[in-house]
């Protein structure tokens, strides 16, 4: 038995990009960045930036298509999939999360105001009651020319 678990929280690297591999079967695929600072032996500040690539499926893509957008703070969970495909007779590999869980973090998914603040309260409880355990379709998807992101 193995266990293939993500736990990421960092910013959203360009709004989402939806496609819908099948009429009632979306998917949103965005980047995330994390980043680690740590000091150097002179005492100097360095950052390390990963970027990660998410494919999100089914309702939480829909919930991905209304809400998240470029800058935007992220817990995810999901689990590490590669896949390949062929373009121009070369063959590509590509790394990337598919995502189960995902809670919106920080300044993005806080409002001021009461109505905006049970509006933020709804999304939240939105985000967090949808967990794409299903069958994602992966299969299903069809590479276009380029990656959609």
């Amino acid at each position: 038995m193995g266990i293939n678990k993500v736990i990421l929280v960092g910013h959203v690297g360009k709004d989402p990009v939806i496609q819908y591999v099948k009429e009632d079967v979306p998917v949103a695929r965005f980047t995330l960045a994390t980043s680690e600072t740590r000091k150097d032996k002179n005492g100097e500040k360095i950052t390390n930036t990963e970027w990660h690539n998410l494919a999100v499926w089914r309702g939480l893509a829909k919930v991905v298509e209304q809400y998240v957008k470029k800058g935007q703070l992220l817990y995810i969970e999901g689990k590490l999939t590669n896949r390949s495909y062929e373009k121009d007779g070369v063959t590509k590999y590509f790394t990337e999360i598919v995502v189960n869980n995902m809670e919106m973090l920080g300044k993005g998914s806080e409002s001021s105001g009461h109505a905006a603040s049970d509006t933020a309260s709804q999304q939240s409880n939105v985000i967090n009651s949808v967990n794409d355990n299903e069958e994602t379709y992966a299969g299903d998807y069809q590479e276009g020319d380029d990656l959609p992101f």
